[in-house]
């Protein structure tokens, strides 16, 4: 029987993970399993963690005649027993292990603004009432407005004459009767 070590792919779509695993020669990609040496999950961060292998499986497989693909050919000789990566695949483990350090925010860029105290509804209602009128009085169309301006003009002749009208008999009032 001629074995071949061959990753057997896992995980779902956009998502792969492989098993590192001793296969018999005539087995399908993802078929049966003599073994599994090892992972290899290409999404973690650190690249040196990616790959972890049996180390004394991987020997004895290789030591009774058992031939692996290219790539993980790779990958033992970076992570296998007599590896080249070896060190940083520790320090790079560690990091992981560690966890992610979250920095601290500090202060914020702006605050929010402070709610301004409720005026008493008398307060309220009088510059609403207010409003209303200035807003009505802006916004009348033009021809409204052409119409009322002879309008008020003759309100100010009539005004005129009432307003002399007093000075008139205040005169008369100053002259002694005859």
């Amino acid at each position: 029987m001629s074995v071949r070590i061959r990753m057997k792919k896992m995980g779902r779509t956009h998502r792969p993970f492989f098993r590192i695993c001793a296969m018999d020669k005539r087995s399908p990609r993802d078929g049966r399993v003599l073994e599994e040496l090892g992972t290899y999950d290409p999404m973690v961060p650190e690249t040196d963690a990616r790959a972890l292998l049996k180390k004394e499986r991987v020997e004895y497989w290789l030591g009774v005649g058992a031939q692996p693909s290219e790539k993980v050919a790779v990958l033992i000789k970076k992570y296998g027993p007599e590896g080249t990566h070896l060190d940083a695949q520790k320090q790079a483990l560690d990091r992981l292990a560690m966890g992610r350090e979250v920095p601290d925010p500090g202060e914020p860029a702006s605050l929010p603004k402070a709610p301004e105290p409720e005026k008493p509804a008398e307060e309220a209602a009088a510059p609403a009432a207010e409003g209303a009128a200035e807003g009505a009085a802006e916004e009348k169309p033009a021809e409204e407005a052409a119409a009322e301006a002879p309008a008020e003009e003759a309100k100010a002749d009539d005004a005129a004459p009432a307003e002399e009208a007093p000075a008139a008999e205040e005169s008369s009032e100053e002259k002694p009767a005859e």
